[in-house]
């Protein structure tokens, strides 16, 4: 089977290579198709920017997450949500 190596591809499979890049997940074939496609691509050149400046704030970000919440809190949370639904609907 033969396998294609076309170099040039769409804006879609670029903003794909790109955010695999992002995670090093990106083979080198990938990169280099990227590599030619940003040459010639403005609008992928600007999601490639965005793209490093989101990550960028996120690794340099000082935010704080716990991994699960307390049952009690969650139970808390739960009776909150349904109640501002249940004034909602009956606003309708």
């Amino acid at each position: 089977m033969k396998k294609n190596y076309k170099l040039f591809v769409p804006c879609e499979e670029a903003q794909h290579v790109c955010d695999k890049s992002q995670y090093n997940e990106a083979t080198l074939l990938e990169k280099i198709k990227l590599s030619i496609h940003l040459v010639f691509c403005k609008v992928c050149q600007k999601y490639t920017s965005n793209n490093r400046k989101l990550t960028k704030a996120m690794k340099n970000s000082d935010v704080k997450t716990s991994c699960a919440m307390e049952v009690n809190e969650k139970s808390n949370l739960q009776s909150m949500f349904e109640k501002e639904l249940a004034k909602q609907q009956s606003g309708n």
